[in-house]
């Protein structure tokens, strides 16, 4: 029997979803006085009114749902889902302002993708777009990649357990220390720590490339907002091909694959524990599909005959596998190239790369290395039962912060997110078949948004139909909260209606 949530469980929704938009708010802040510094009068306005709504959206929420109560999972897991949904409505705002959107379902198709760490764009005219809305588009991937619940865990520290429930209902499963607001603080240290080493590098190798000192500063601080929480978003259209720079391109790929390391991974090396690198089940599972994938896509190209030499095969096919596996987005080849020069083998790969993505408990996105070796360990475990003796007690381990024997809920757990995440890939491919598109576009497309890819070959475009715009914003906010919180809010929509009190 299906229960009506109380008007108190849909306060607390409200509630914690209003002091959300408080945050978002804030950083609207940000963009508007970069917007009034460089004379920029109409994003100024934008921002100024994105900002006024996203904070009155927020009072009201608080004032109409004002209520004394705990967090439970499943209240934290519809929170977690209804403000995914309601922050990009108000991130938004400014974009669709900005004139570069065809109208409210792109701006609010691109704000998705910004939140989402995603980077597929409907954006007209990007080249041209005022400094203050491009730098708006990064800094949503810096609030999505590690940025609401940060806001939430620092801003909101006296919620007391609330955090950890909006903590592990956003999906970041590992609590780096016993305190969330601690392990919070502690990603903020490693960003922090990443930008103060990535930025001045990048900043210095785009100024000697051409660029004017303050142009080469933004250009810095957009790209490692990109690279480091794997997103999608570059200044220029043409992504990193733009910088035309292997020096760029190298720096960009050592953060591509600093952020696809998951938190704990990095609070191990904090701590001088370097063997972690070796001993782990996700790491090893990431360097060998990294691995593998590369040695075919080489195979592919080399086939091809579009990437000559082996200068060019490094440089564009390993920047790309990084990217894709990474699901950073960024781009050394126009998209075109990997429908009319790459072939069949190689972008079938990026697009198995995409769908596996990168460790849990990082930015990136994807079915995730632990899951992967998981499923790989519960393989050769049932193979081993089958070969030896019954009564044989059969016991498989794996490394991951110590020593953990495999249990069955483990591999079963990974095997449903797997499904979850094959489905999601070949539902939206079969979508994009309907409406006329080769079925390896139409796929790649919609592994590149349910995997947080970002990645495209051309098909998301102003112009696209809008059914697969909505399908692709459903798989970007599914992909990104690995659907267990959508299902909360779906259960919670469906005992609103069928419910009984």
């Amino acid at each position: 029997m299906l229960f009506r949530p109380a008007i108190d469980d849909l306060r607390v929704l409200g509630l914690y979803t209003g002091r959300v938009l408080y945050g978002v708010a804030a950083t609207m802040v940000v963009p508007l006085a970069v917007a009034v510094a460089l004379g920029e009068r109409n994003a100024a306005f934008g921002f100024l009114i994105g900002a006024a709504l996203t904070a009155l959206a927020g009072a009201a929420l608080g004032i109409l749902c004002r209520i004394e109560a705990g967090l439970s999972a499943s209240q934290g897991l519809a929170t977690v889902a209804v403000v995914w949904m309601v922050v990009p409505w108000f991130g938004a705002v400014p974009l669709l302002l900005s004139g570069h959107y065809a109208g409210f379902l792109d701006a609010y198709f691109e704000a998705v993708s910004g939140f989402a760490t995603i980077g597929l764009t409907l954006s007209n005219d990007l080249d041209h777009m005022a400094r203050s809305v491009n730098l708006w588009r990064h800094l949503m991937h810096v609030l999505g990649g590690q940025g609401i619940v940060i806001v939430v865990l620092t801003i909101f520290a006296s919620l007391g357990g609330a955090v950890g429930t909006l903590y592990t209902a956003e999906g970041e499963k590992d609590r780096i220390l016993p305190n969330i607001v601690s392990s919070a603080s502690f990603i903020l240290r490693v960003v922090t720590a990443y930008a103060l080493v990535g930025v001045p590098l990048l900043w210095l190798v785009i100024w000697r490339g051409g660029l004017e000192p303050l142009t080469a500063l933004f250009h810095a601080l957009a790209l490692f907002a990109t690279a480091f929480d794997t997103a999608g978003f570059a200044p220029m259209s043409s992504s990193a091909a733009f910088y035309r720079s292997p020096t760029v391109e190298a720096i960009l790929l050592l953060l591509m694959i600093a952020g696809a390391f998951s938190f704990a991974i990095h609070y191990q090396l904090w701590q001088g524990r370097r063997r972690e690198l070796d001993r782990s089940l996700e790491t090893r599972t990431l360097a060998i599909s990294l691995l593998v994938v590369f040695t075919v896509i080489v195979v592919g190209l080399t086939r091809s005959g579009s990437l000559p030499g082996l200068g060019g095969l490094f440089r564009h096919g390993f920047f790309q596998t990084v990217s894709a596996h990474t699901t950073t987005g960024l781009q050394t080849v126009p998209s075109t190239l990997f429908v009319t020069d790459w072939g069949m083998l190689a972008p079938a790969m990026i697009v198995v790369a995409m769908a596996l993505g990168g460790m849990s408990g990082s930015t990136a996105g994807g079915i995730k290395a632990i899951r992967v070796g998981l499923l790989v360990k519960g393989i050769k475990r049932d193979i081993r039962r089958i070969l030896l003796p019954e009564n044989a007690v059969i016991v498989e381990t794996y490394h991951s912060s110590g020593r953990q024997i495999l249990r069955d809920r483990q591999v079963q757990g990974a095997a449903t997110v797997l499904l979850l995440f094959l489905v999601t890939y070949l539902g939206g491919g079969l979508l994009g078949l309907f409406y006329g598109y080769e079925l390896r576009l139409a796929l790649f497309e919609s592994t590149s948004a349910a995997a947080t890819g970002g990645l495209s070959v051309g098909l998301v475009r102003p112009d696209l139909e809008w059914p697969l715009k909505v399908t692709y914003i459903a798989q970007m906010l599914s992909g990104r909260l690995e659907f267990i919180a959508m299902f909360a809010l779906g259960g919670y929509l469906v005992s609103l209606v069928r419910g009984r009190t």
